[in-house]
């Protein structure tokens, strides 16, 4: 549909700028929307369109006959560039003469890289109009979930791999669509092995074969969704997503709703708790709760299971009340682990109440005013006080010298001859999938990674007195400066300097990364996460100090979405508020390096006065490196900088 092939032995001239942007746009239709285009072998399938194969950065275009109308059958070519060979990209929309007109779309390649995509979510319905520019489908790549865009007008007639579908190889058949509303019908009982076996080339369809394709079989998912039946309402079923690139499980830790609520888009319907941290799940469309297929608590869900239906009308939630999920049942929430066993208690020995003759029968307390006043300051009941005085009254030596009784008496011995009671010695904490991820990969850079490690003191008087002097600044705009902050920037700087710090290990390169972007140690209930800084090395004091606290409290209440904690460039500990003097941290993985953080303490310096010596704030840091893309003397280099920066703050302004 893009170019027609000039006789043999005619020259093929070049195309307009217009011509060329129209082909390029047939050109993607073709390729992106119709399952039986056949390229040479040096093009492959791209992003929305063909890209050349090596040697080939484009598709130039040559020839330009004339553009078929859209729809018309019959074979079109494509040229090219250097190849001579005519490309086809057939079209044939009525391969089966029992069923109308019909487009087959095919998985196309989302990302570069992309070899296989999971079908996310089904934006388009059966029988829904498609317009052009529509979303049709969610597609999770290797990169990220992306939007699948129709590019023409149409009706979605049947859908082949339903929501969740994992593992789908580029160019398989995933729905199909028609160019009239009257062609739907005819495509409910349509199979994905109808789909497969027409879409082979002719010569194979007269070639006996012992094995069926392969590439046939349908693709499911780890819990593929039941197909409604006809007792069933319309309705929709949520399945678990993928929350951050790395995850193949998650944790439903909490449902936000309850059966029966109506649900808003935007809603967050439930927490779920990836291998990074606990993300909020939200349902894109309006709707209610029919149905809770994944109880609160369960582990190790499967990416793609269903967790719960969503119908449109709250009549049809009674329907679901007894629907189970074909291989969601057998999914159940991990019990607690068993409480150790109690110890003994030993028996309180019987204690003896005596009258307290500082209040007449009335309940009126006899007390001095002194012994009133301290009471009261005190916050003690009189009450609770045995008065020395004349008929019981409480005085200033009685407030003084009382103590408030314990809540538990004193234990008695055990009685000789009796065996003790063991006691439980030990309780069993689940693993979360946070702390089973961050254990791996705490191993793997230790064992994969040749760490080695440099330790500086650096000068802290000079930043402390500046820091001072700022937050006066800024005392009225309610900003309070950390010395965090500035050893981020310090350490943005330095990586600037030395740009072999800011650098990532990929197995086959070393990559060089133009800009800071610092992870920021933060320690969770839940585990240690890294959130980030991006673009430090640009950023003021008072920037960097509002996205710490913000990336540390949603740390802190998972809430944390997996773009503001995934990646980074370099990595910065700080224990130096616990007292810890001085530690080596391990290196994240891909960077380089890491920068462990311990506290300031006052020592005595050398100086040029008449004591000879100054009390000084010193902060020793120590740099672990990995010595594949760092070697010693740079790593030196660097912590060079970054004292530099600390120790003469100006210089941070150059």
């Amino acid at each position: 549909e893009v170019v027609e092939e000039r006789p043999s032995g005619s020259e093929y001239r070049a195309l307009s700028v217009t011509d060329r942007q129209a082909g390029f746009t047939m050109l993607r239709q073709a390729v992106r929307l119709r399952p039986c285009v056949r390229l040479h072998p040096g093009c492959r399938p791209g992003g929305g369109a063909a890209i050349a194969g090596p040697g080939r950065p484009h598709l130039a275009l040559c020839c330009w006959y004339s553009l078929s109308a859209r729809g018309k059958p019959g074979p079109k070519r494509f040229l090219l560039p250097g190849s001579g060979l005519p490309a086809a990209a057939q079209t044939q929309v009525r391969r089966w003469s029992s069923l109308p007109p019909h487009q087959l779309m095919p998985l196309p390649a989302l990302s570069p890289t992309m070899q296989m995509g999971t079908i996310a979510r089904w934006e388009k319905k059966e029988g829904d109009k498609i317009n052009e520019g529509d979303l049709i489908a969610e597609v999770e790549t290797d990169k990220a979930t992306v939007g699948f865009e129709s590019l023409e007008e149409c009706y979605m007639a049947k859908i082949l791999l339903p929501a969740g579908t994992r593992d789908v190889p580029l160019g398989t058949i995933i729905c199909i669509t028609v160019q009239k509303a009257e062609d739907i019908e005819a495509f409910k009982d349509y199979t994905p092995e109808a789909a497969a076996a027409a879409s082979a080339p002719p010569a194979a369809a007269s070639t006996p074969s012992t094995a069926p394709a392969a590439a046939a079989t349908p693709f499911t998912s780890s819990s593929p969704p039941k197909a409604p039946g006809s007792s069933y309402p319309p309705h929709m079923k949520i399945v678990l997503p993928a929350l951050s690139p790395t995850m193949t499980v998650g944790t439903v830790q909490r449902w936000e709703k309850k059966v029966g609520e109506k649900l808003r888009e935007g809603d967050l319907i439930a927490e779920i708790e990836t291998d990074k941290a606990t993300i909020g799940f939200e349902v894109m469309e309006e709707g209610y709760l029919a149905k809770i297929l994944i109880a609160e608590g369960t582990r190790d869900v499967p990416l793609g299971t269903s967790l719960c239906i969503i119908v449109e009308k709250e009549s049809d939630i009674p329907a679901f009340a007894d629907y189970v999920e074909t291989g969601v049942a057998d999914i159940k929430p991990q019990p607690p682990p068993p409480a150790a066993p109690l110890a003994q208690q030993p028996v309180a020995a019987p204690t003896v109440s005596l009258p307290v003759k500082s209040r007449d029968p009335k309940g009126r307390v006899f007390a001095s005013p002194l012994a009133k006043k301290l009471a009261a300051d005190k916050g003690i009941d009189l009450k609770q006080i045995k008065g020395t005085g004349p008929d019981g009254q409480i005085r200033k030596k009685d407030v003084d010298s009382f103590v408030p009784s314990k809540l538990a008496p004193a234990p008695t011995p055990a009685a000789p001859g009796v065996a003790p009671v063991p006691t439980g010695t030990f309780t069993d904490i689940p693993l979360s999938s946070i702390r089973k991820i961050i254990a791996q990969r705490l191993i793997q850079s230790k064992q994969t990674i040749p760490h080695y490690y440099l330790s500086i003191d650096v000068n802290m008087d000079r930043i402390l007195e500046l820091r001072k002097q700022l937050n006066e600044e800024v005392k009225s705009e309610n900003i309070k400066l950390s010395v965090n902050d500035f050893l981020i920037k310090a350490s943005a700087l330095a990586c600037l300097k030395i740009p072999e710090v800011n650098s990532s290990w990929l197995d086959t390169v070393i990559r060089q990364n133009h800009v800071v972007d610092i992870s920021v140690a933060v320690s969770t209930p839940a585990g240690l996460i890294t959130p980030i800084v991006f673009n430090a090395h640009i950023k003021g004091l008072a920037s960097i100090n509002n996205d710490v606290k913000s990336l540390a409290e949603k740390a802190r209440g998972g809430k944390l979405q997996p773009h503001e904690f995934l990646g980074g460039t370099f990595t910065i500990s700080n224990l130096g508020m616990y007292g810890i003097k001085n530690f080596s941290a391990i290196i994240n993985p891909p960077q380089a390096c890491i920068l462990a953080i311990g506290g300031s303490e006052q020592r005595l310096l050398p100086a040029e006065n008449e004591r000879g010596f100054d009390v000084s704030n010193v902060m020793a840091v120590t740099l672990s490196c990995d010595h594949r893309v760092v070697d010693g003397a740079v790593g030196a280099q660097w912590l060079t900088e970054f004292k530099k920066f600390l120790e003469r703050p100006s210089t941070m302004l150059l």
